[in-house]
């Protein structure tokens, strides 16, 4: 008698040639590698590089607590063009009132020297050696003499007084300047007679001498501009900025013109003789 014959085994070969062979129907496939999103294996990582963990909820944005101010705010971005000038045309009053309320106020007060010709003079050398004397006035040869009377050094009387002459008179202006009326009428009363001082040293070789014309006397009003006029200038400035920032600001309606388009060119001589 022969023996049963065995019952075919369930494992299935493939094609010819493939070298690979089918799993047994009831394997459970091969689990996932671990970190590659949509596997069966760990939970993908985020990404910013940290894994979350389960049940934690996410980090707030720390800019949170200031939505309510920008939805506040966002009707001022559609504010009409033309509020840039008058924006800064206040904020430039503003400024101006402010430099003029915080910039301390300055007085000047002027004497006058004139230069007088001695015997054997004509009244041209004197005209001359007043420009010459008004180049000197405020060398430190001459401020030395007058920084005793005003109590100042030479080098801030040179920052202080001006001086200044006239092309018709033989004249010389000496102004000076300071928070105070009185200091302003002592530095220029100082310098012009130390002036005056220096320039005996030598009248007799010049045959010029300079006498004193005007004391300087305390000015009533400073010399700086008041916080009105300030107050003008920085509202007529930011006006004008605001204008400016109105023609170079482009149109919110203005659309460019498409990079392809050109004009035509004139037609061909002969289309116009076929016509």
């Amino acid at each position: 008698m022969r023996a049963p014959s065995r019952a075919p085994s369930p494992t299935k070969s493939g094609p010819p040639g493939d070298g690979t062979s089918r799993s047994t129907p009831g394997t459970p496939g091969t689990p996932g590698t671990p970190g590659t999103p949509g596997t069966s294996g760990t939970p993908a990582t985020p990404p910013n590089g940290t894994p979350s963990t389960p049940g934690e909820a996410p980090p707030r944005n720390p800019l949170h607590h200031l939505r309510p101010l920008f939805t506040r705010l966002a009707p001022l971005t559609r504010l009409p063009r033309w509020t840039v000038l008058p924006a800064c045309a206040a904020l430039g009053a503003l400024a101006g009132g402010t430099y003029g309320l915080l910039h301390t106020p300055e007085y000047t007060a002027t004497s006058y020297v004139v230069a007088v010709p001695q015997a054997k003079t004509d009244p041209a050398t004197a005209l001359g050696f007043a420009q010459a004397y008004g180049r000197v006035a405020t060398q430190l040869a001459v401020l030395g003499d007058a920084q005793v009377a005003a109590r100042v050094s030479p080098t801030e009387l040179q920052n202080r007084v001006k001086v200044a002459t006239s092309p018709d008179a033989p004249m010389i202006s000496v102004a000076a300047s300071a928070t105070r009326p009185d200091d302003a009428a002592t530095l220029a009363n100082a310098v012009a007679r130390a002036l005056t001082t220096s320039a005996d040293h030598t009248k007799r070789s010049t045959q010029v001498k300079l006498l004193p014309f005007s004391r300087a006397v305390e000015p009533t009003a400073p010399s700086t501009l008041s916080t009105p006029v300030t107050t003008l200038v920085g509202l007529c400035a930011g006006g004008l900025l605001g204008g400016l920032t109105l023609l170079v600001r482009p149109r919110a309606g203005a659309r460019p013109a498409p990079p392809g388009a050109a004009v035509p060119g004139p037609a061909p001589s002969g289309t116009r003789g076929a016509e």
